[in-house]
């Protein structure tokens, strides 16, 4: 089996396609709805790799990333977000996620991505 990825995103729609596109692939997938879940499905489950929205209700995704690398320094986390611009990329980078992935999501890229990243590289090119 390949790495254990949580997927973290408030629409249900965005979870089953992220969900059939690494399982397809096999990886083994827990998913959470929002940012208060993830912190405690990390602290139970430890994934090797955590798939986050950015934009989410409550918390946001840089809050819950922050959240999570105080948990655990080597947290990695990959954003998943449509917003592309340089400063949020940026933004992320410097809080300390390992890449990002644009909304809508292409499977080459989610599963190289989460590829990259599982192999123990980050995603930033």
């Amino acid at each position: 089996m390949k790495a254990h990825v949580l997927i973290v995103d408030d629409s249900g729609f965005a979870r089953r396609m992220l969900r059939q596109m690494l399982e397809s692939a096999g990886y083994s997938v827990d998913e959470v709805k929002d940012g208060m879940e993830a912190l405690e499905r990390y602290a139970l489950k430890k994934p090797d790799l955590v798939l986050l929205d950015i934009i989410m209700e409550q918390m946001n995704g840089m809050e819950v990333l922050t959240r999570l690398r105080e948990l655990d320094s080597k947290a990695k986390v990959v954003l998943a977000t449509a917003d592309t611009q340089e400063a949020t990329r940026h933004e992320a980078e410097s809080a300390g996620a390992v890449g990002i992935i644009a909304k809508p999501f292409q499977k080459e890229q989610v599963l190289e991505t989460i590829e990259t990243v599982a192999g123990g590289g980050t995603a930033w090119s």
